[in-house]
């Protein structure tokens, strides 16, 4: 197993899949990453050398990923709580943020909600 960005990349997947078990890299990230670094989407991670690993490290080092990305998610969710503006307050009631409908629906995110307020 390689290990990329704290993550543990299996061997045996696509590099364009691989690329996606890294939190905050999709579809569209894994492609422009391999077309960056000239690397097949089809290969697998299994028959890239070394060269090739450390060229997708550093090439992933500059993209806000993992730890970085979910820390500055909460802050952006923090900020928005502490100025007590509409989509803080939904923040802070467990209800959702971007106009859906709670008449029928919200069920799973005001179930979901006990487990963030921890």
């Amino acid at each position: 197993m390689v290990r990329i960005a704290g993550v543990n990349i299996p061997d045996n997947k696509r590099t364009i899949i691989a690329l996606k078990y890294i939190y905050g890299i999709g579809k569209s990230h894994a492609a422009r990453i391999c077309k960056i670094t000239n690397i097949s989407q089809n290969i697998k991670i299994n028959q890239l050398t070394e060269k090739k690993i450390d060229l997708l490290r550093n090439i992933i080092l500059k993209f806000k990923v993992e730890g970085d990305l979910r820390r500055s998610i909460n802050l952006h969710i923090k900020r928005l709580v502490d100025l007590n503006c509409y989509r803080g307050l939904r923040h802070k009631k467990g209800l959702p943020v971007r106009g859906q409908r709670t008449k029928t629906n919200a069920h799973t995110i005001k179930k979901l909600y006990k487990y963030f307020k921890k």
